[in-house]
């Protein structure tokens, strides 16, 4: 279900939220405001170099510590592909030519906010440059085995929430962990 309606309008444009507004008819026939946010979409990419898997050791103001995959917020006017590799070169130095889109998830679960987070896997990567990171951002990357990536899902401190499940169903499945392997290009 489409959360915001075509006929809503913007009433704030944030860095991060967009607040929306449109009539709604009420069961009696009046009118009613009714309002919802559109969070920046966000991208996260499952990483692999060399066999190993990509996190990043990151701090942020506000947040603190976590791990993650690469990841972060959607620029406007680029593809969601286009973004995610932004996100991997900004974060790691790298680039891939082997992308997949892996699945969309809608980390909040709320009738009025509209927020989608786009999963890639990027193989092959391969170092070109520094990171370029935000002032805001502190990342140290690191390499993981397979099996190193699939116990992140028991780290508090891991971030991107939406993917545990994934995570989950390989750790506990001889065969969907052979799948995931495959699907990672990380088979020995």
């Amino acid at each position: 279900m489409k959360k915001i309606p075509d006929n809503a309008i913007k009433v704030f444009e944030g860095v991060v939220f967009d607040v929306y507004h449109w009539p709604q008819e009420a069961f009696d026939g009046s009118f009613l405001t009714f309002e919802a946010i559109k969070k920046k979409d966000t991208v996260a990419v499952i990483a692999v170099c060399d066999g190993k898997i990509i996190l990043n050791n990151e701090e942020q103001p506000v947040i603190g510590t976590f791990v993650c995959i690469p990841s972060g917020m959607s620029e406007q006017g680029s593809s969601v592909t286009d973004n995610a590799e932004r996100e991997l070169l900004e974060e790691t130095g790298m680039v891939s030519d082997d992308w997949q889109e892996l699945f969309v998830s809608e980390p909040i679960d709320h009738p009025k906010i509209d927020w989608k987070n786009y999963f890639y896997i990027a193989r092959n990567c391969k170092k070109i440059a520094e990171q370029k990171l935000d002032p805001g951002e502190n990342i140290q990357v690191t390499f993981v085995t397979f099996e190193e990536f699939l116990e992140i899902r028991n780290n508090p401190k891991f971030r991107n929430k939406d993917l545990i499940p994934f995570l989950e169903k390989a750790a506990s499945n001889e065969e969907e962990k052979q799948k995931l392997k495959e699907l990672l290009g990380v088979i020995t």
